[in-house]
């Protein structure tokens, strides 16, 4: 920078490679929602690489539609979605709402009784393991 640019001037900030990876990422997800031909993000991707400041990448994006804020952070989305996900397939389970797909009734039963089957299992080998002998349980109360 020359003595004379004032500080803080955004234009003589370089980029990063995490900030050219927003960009990159930026670039195919308009081109998956079909904002761009492959031959546009293939150009722009090439100029990408030979840019160095941060004002420069701006203007790769300038024509594309701001990202939303993402509010998929963190655990909250998971344990709903999930939430949503068993009690539909309880639903499904219990004959209170329409199979999606044909025979997934039957698979969701295969697959809980397997569950329960495994734990079973699960809880025979650890009682074996830890021993079935009463008389262990007579230490634990002293008295």
């Amino acid at each position: 920078m020359s003595e004379n640019a004032p500080v803080g001037v955004a234009d003589g900030i370089r980029c990063s490679d995490a900030e050219r990876e927003r960009v990159r990422a930026a670039l195919y997800a308009a081109a998956g929602e079909g904002r761009l031909t492959m031959a546009e993000v293939e150009d722009r991707l090439g100029q990408l690489e030979r840019l160095r400041f941060r004002h420069e990448l701006a203007a790769l994006t300038a024509d594309l539609p701001v990202a939303e804020a993402d509010e998929t952070t963190g655990w909250r989305p998971v344990l709903a979605a999930a939430r949503r996900a068993l009690l539909a397939d309880l639903a499904i389970l219990l004959g209170r709402a329409a199979e999606p797909v044909p025979g997934r009734r039957r698979r969701l039963l295969a697959a809980v009784a397997g569950v329960v089957g495994l734990l079973m299992v699960a809880a025979v080998l650890l009682s074996a393991l830890h021993g079935f002998d009463a008389g262990e349980f007579r230490h634990a109360h002293r008295g």
